[in-house]
């Protein structure tokens, strides 16, 4: 078996991964700089952070028909292609709505390879390796997230509009992954059952694995073909032999996303902002979760093919529920205190003014201070004293909230990151596998959008304690889903997972 070439595939198709972390990361860093440049409301923040999920959905629906007709290879090119456009011009927008279209082609990017990459490995994988080389996806995913987070660290004081430097860089990468999926061979099952290029598909597979694995795979995927299954319709995935596959890809794309994981890493700084650190301690810390979840990722390919997705998914979905209770429980415990200090911080001379009558004040929970505070400022000042200066009043124990969100970020690195990805390329029979993945594609990132899209208005409606234990609640919600329906792939052939799974 060639390994090592294998191995170089999966790493180039999962660059794919890599540009969808910086994509989705690297505008934490540009919150503040775009809500000035753009003048933005809540609403049009929310907007502008999760748009690009919604670019995602429409990459979702398009990508899995596309890479059935065209190719997994050719829809890929395509997708880096995007990633280029998308960074650039978001770059040089000047106008709020040329920001969201240039964000919204990169999320069209991110879409299709978020399905796609995984898919095309999985394909040219072999069995034993499959769960660790499909998790290469979920690897480069989490890289470009640190890395997004080390940019934007580095950048944050370049210059007044430092954000376009921030989400610039990002075509750089896009266009090396452009490159180097020249280099990489078609995918062996689709050269088969779409082109029926079986001599060509040999070669690969021979490649891949030497002769008689090759062999063996050809005539495993030629008997799938016999069968001469119509290409799948969407009312496929309503028929009840599908039932028990429905029901794990959709419970499972909706899991990751319903417990917050993207609003952690799309608001990391923010979040340590609310809970009392300066602006280059708040993106330090991102650093942090970014490497955390690097780590964690890594210890999920280690262990997957090992322990299997199931027990990943049982241990991971438990420790999200008590880190996400241990935030809560540190934000409940906050007080807000108007001390001579605090109010010196302010930066707002208006604000400053109409806050001095509360000198020696002391509030336990966000609302009860939201309340007063709303009395005393109009709406503009009100808004700018949620965004930037609350965090000059707050007591909590912030080592503690930095502890629980780095616990939620490196369970989640373990179980509901790699191990839905790597579930979905697996468990979808031929027939139905494009239209199946559009579909829970869209799905996954229709609850991304979202939360993406409420989590502004959660922190400063709800307050942080009412929105991670929401989080929390859902968190263990997840962990009874997978226990009662998810069942364990490892070790299986593709065509082995498809009779269990259709017999169930």
């Amino acid at each position: 078996m060639n390994k090592s070439y294998t191995v170089l595939i999966s790493l180039i198709v999962a660059l794919g991964g890599f540009l969808l972390g910086f994509d989705s990361a690297v505008i934490s860093g540009a919150v503040k700089g775009i809500t000035v440049y753009f003048n933005m409301t809540d609403a049009m923040l929310g907007f502008s952070v999760g748009c690009v999920i919604f670019g995602a959905m429409a990459g979702n629906l398009m990508a899995g028909p596309l890479a059935d007709k065209f190719g997994r290879k050719k829809v890929l090119i395509v997708v880096a292609a995007l990633f280029a456009v998308s960074a650039t011009w978001s770059a040089l927008a000047t106008g709020y709505l040329e920001f969201i279209i240039a964000r919204i082609i990169g999320g069209i990017g991110i879409g299709g390879a978020i399905l796609i990459a995984p898919i095309y490995i999985a394909e040219i994988a072999p069995p034993k390796l499959r769960g660790s080389l499909v998790s290469f996806n979920q690897l480069n995913i989490v890289i470009g997230i640190s890395v997004a987070y080390f940019s934007n660290y580095f950048l944050v004081n370049y210059g007044e509009e430092s954000w376009r430097w921030m989400l610039g860089v990002e075509a750089i990468p896009a266009l090396i992954y452009f490159i180097s999926l020249f280099t990489v061979p078609r995918s062996p099952r689709w050269l088969i059952l779409k082109l029926n290029k079986v001599k060509l598909a040999r070669q690969i597979l021979q490649k891949i694995g030497g002769e008689e694995y090759a062999e063996i795979t050809v005539a495993e995927i030629q008997r799938g073909q016999e069968k001469k299954e119509k290409k799948g319709q969407l009312s496929d995935l309503f028929k009840s032999k599908y039932a028990t596959i429905m029901i794990i890809a959709l419970g499972i794309a909706f899991f990751q996303q319903i417990t917050g994981i993207n609003a952690i890493f799309y608001y990391a700084p923010t979040i340590f902002e609310q809970a009392g650190g300066s602006t280059d301690s708040s993106f330090l810390q991102a650093i942090v979760v970014g490497l955390t979840n690097l780590v964690f990722t890594l210890v999920a390919i280690w262990l997957i093919d090992r322990l299997g997705r199931k027990p990943l998914l049982l241990i991971g979905t438990g420790f999200m529920t008590i880190a996400l209770l241990l935030a809560t429980l540190a934000f409940n415990n906050a007080t807000y205190r108007f001390t001579e200090d605090a109010l010196k911080r302010v930066s707002d001379p208006e604000i400053h003014s109409a806050l001095q009558t509360m000198e020696g004040e002391s509030y336990d929970s966000q609302s009860a201070l939201f309340q007063i505070i709303n009395e005393r400022l109009n709406e503009e000042q009100f808004l700018n004293f949620k965004r930037n200066e609350i965090t000059n009043f707050i007591d909590i124990d912030a080592t503690l909230v930095l502890i629980a969100i780095l616990m939620y970020v490196a369970a989640f690195a373990i179980s509901l990151g790699p191990v839905m990805w790597t579930l979905i390329s697996e468990i979808f029979p031929n027939k139905i596998k494009g239209i199946a993945i559009s579909v829970v594609g869209f799905f996954n990132s229709l609850v991304s959008f979202s939360v993406t899209q409420i989590f502004p208005w959660e922190l400063s409606n709800l307050g942080p304690t009412m929105t991670f234990a929401i989080y929390a609640l859902l968190s263990l919600l997840a962990f009874f889903f997978v226990y009662r329906y998810v069942i364990e792939t490892k070790g299986k052939t593709l065509e082995e997972v498809e009779q269990t799974l259709i017999r169930a």
